[in-house]
């Protein structure tokens, strides 16, 4: 019988210390999928405090400025009268059923003041701004415009009416017409661009130069010609987002809009076809449409991701311009460029100039930053796998 040959092995004091065996997933576990492109980059994004932050800025001023009727208006939540109460928000009034001596809808400032001096149990509970954006506040012993004082801390513009609840209103449409142009732009061009990059041919060549001659017309002529043939038309008491003239100047804009954008989709898509996956899917039988919208255009969308804070600067400026020139919207609607007009009119108010310009100033400094970090997180080079 022979015996096992045992031998003792002393590990050699200089060798590093053996390290714990890899451990294989146990059956039926599964494994950690890998964290996908599209995090990386809103993780990426995140890190990047400055466009960060500006972008909850602007996302939350832009969600409370829906609720701005409710907060900056004339209309009273309730009235207590004669021991009855009443809800004007949500119920039109004349003036004559709270004993004003007027015609049309109650003075619920004016009420208030008179249930205070009456002292008589009646109460008006308002707004926490208690003024509209077409409201006029006249002053008998002065004309407007009025300086900014406690009761208008922006003061008052050329017809009395409060600049800060405008600019606050003007913020809202201002950043909902950029946003509906940007859209309906990148729509129509991402579709004709993807068309052009993925068929070519005599598809491309004619779609270029018919793209060649609309970008050719002259945007500000074609602008004054529709405007002097379409005469815009402000409707009381819907939302300044629901007017007429607000969706015709959106059409007008998103029809030059999306040009440009034809130009990055159409080069992306000619070089993403190119590649082995779309030759993958031609092969297994997939429809066209498929891989152009769900194969090529995901991978397509850097540069258009990248740019489109950019394209919401020049679309609130677009309009911003067309209001002080007069082609905008309609008055009285809310409107940043009317109120910077007005301060051209009046330099000597000089609230009529600093508060408009430095409300848009600081609205496209926080797009801008916001632009900034959305164009580094989408950086191809910085997820790139080739170094």
């Amino acid at each position: 019988m022979t015996t096992p040959n045992l031998e003792l092995r002393i590990p050699d004091p200089g060798s590093p210390a053996p390290g714990p065996e890899p451990r294989l997933p146990a059956p039926g576990s599964r494994a950690a999928a890998p964290e996908s492109i599209t995090r990386r980059r809103l993780r990426k994004f995140r890190r990047l405090k400055r466009g960060y932050y500006s972008f909850l800025i602007i996302t939350v001023a832009y969600v409370v400025s829906f609720f701005l009727p409710l907060i900056a208006s004339g209309t009273a939540y309730v009235v207590k009268y004669n021991g009855s109460y009443y809800f004007p928000m949500l119920t039109f009034y004349q003036a004559a059923a709270f004993g004003q001596d007027a015609f049309g809808e109650a003075n619920y400032r004016a009420l208030d003041r008179q249930f205070e001096e009456a002292g008589s149990g009646n109460w008006v509970l308002m707004p926490p701004i208690p003024y509209g954006p077409n409201e006029s506040s006249f002053d008998q012993s002065s004309s407007p415009p009025h300086p900014p004082s406690p009761q208008h801390p922006f003061g008052t513009d050329d017809r009395a009416r409060d600049v800060m609840v405008r600019l606050a209103y003007g913020f809202n449409v201002s950043l909902t017409f950029a946003l509906l142009v940007t859209m309906f732009g990148y729509v129509v061009g991402i579709t004709i661009g993807a068309l052009q990059g993925y068929f070519g041919g005599l598809l491309d060549l004619f779609g270029q130069r018919l793209i060649e001659i609309w970008s050719a017309l002259p945007f500000l002529y074609t602008i004054i010609i529709i405007s002097s043939i379409v005469v815009p038309v402000y409707v009381p008491g819907r939302l300044q987002i629901l007017q007429p003239s607000f969706w015709l100047l959106v059409v007008i804009l998103a029809a030059f809009e999306w040009v440009a954008m034809t130009f990055y989709v159409r080069g992306e898509f000619y070089r993403e076809k190119a590649r082995d996956y779309v030759a993958a899917a031609i092969a297994v039988g997939v429809s066209e449409r498929a891989i152009m919208f769900r194969h090529i255009l995901p991978n397509a969308l850097t540069p258009v991701v990248s740019i489109a804070p950019f394209t919401i600067v020049v679309n609130i400026t677009s309009l911003v311009a067309l209001d002080f020139l007069g082609f905008g919207l309609p008055a009285p609607t809310p409107s940043w460029g009317e109120l910077i007009n007005q301060g051209m009119d009046n330099l000597s108010k000089w609230w009529l100039v600093f508060f408009p310009l430095g409300a848009m100033f600081v609205t496209l400094l926080l797009v801008v930053f916001i632009g900034e970090a959305v164009r580094e997180a989408f950086d191809p080079k910085e997820h790139s796998r080739l170094r």
